[in-house]
């Protein structure tokens, strides 16, 4: 009776070993063909570009405080040919000398197919944010000099598309960087009822 049962564990543990050899196997190969898979596709970054931004208030209203309300029109491009791209939640928020000046701006997820250009339009803005006493120097001289170095950024997340299969969720970074004129400066700009608006048609920096 004895020899029975450990003669049927025997057979249970080899049962046992064999299934996960057989799901390692699987999973070896499966990962092999979409690495292959990956490798041949070559994914390439979305390519973003600020293309203007609409001021509709930036005043610095005392040596280390800043008011903004800028509408930027940001459009991304999609470069492969055979992967889309998903966009997780992006959030939309300006910076002066690396510290945020402005709330953050969410655009809702959207994927973005094959080739496929996306424009958005969002509003970031901040009021009487203080500006960090290290960067109040710099700032009364941007003010002096009549404009402002501001870096647009877009922070989120993305996934890769291809066929059926979608990968996990990668970190997306984007800085749009751009001298905004200070006091609603026409000699530059297009007047828009209260508002004046600068093409600037700037590249961005993407990581992910």
């Amino acid at each position: 009776m004895v020899e029975k049962c450990s003669h049927h564990k025997d057979r249970r543990r080899k049962l046992i070993r064999r299934c996960c050899a057989g799901f390692l196997i699987l999973s070896f190969i499966i990962l092999l063909v979409v690495l292959i898979v990956w490798a041949i596709l070559q994914p390439k970054k979305p390519r973003f570009i600020l293309q203007d931004a609409t001021i509709f208030l930036l005043n610095v209203s005392a040596p280390n405080i800043i008011s903004t309300s800028i509408q930027v029109t940001i459009n991304s491009r999609n470069p492969n040919s055979r992967i889309g791209i998903y966009y997780d939640k992006l959030d939309v928020y300006a910076t002066y000398h690396s510290q945020q000046v402005t709330y953050y701006t969410i655009i809702p997820p959207v994927y973005q197919g094959h080739k496929d250009v996306n424009i958005w339009s969002p509003f970031v803005y901040g009021n009487d944010v203080p500006v960090a006493p290290y960067n109040g120097l710099a700032l009364s001289q941007d003010q002096s000099n009549g404009a402002i170095f501001m870096v647009f950024k877009m922070d989120g997340r993305v996934k890769w598309k291809v066929g059926s299969f979608v990968s996990g969720r990668y970190h997306l970074h984007v800085s749009c960087p751009a001298y905004i004129p200070i006091g609603n400066s026409r000699n530059t700009g297009i007047v828009v009822g209260t508002a004046v608006k600068y093409q600037l048609s700037q590249g961005c920096r993407v990581s992910v």
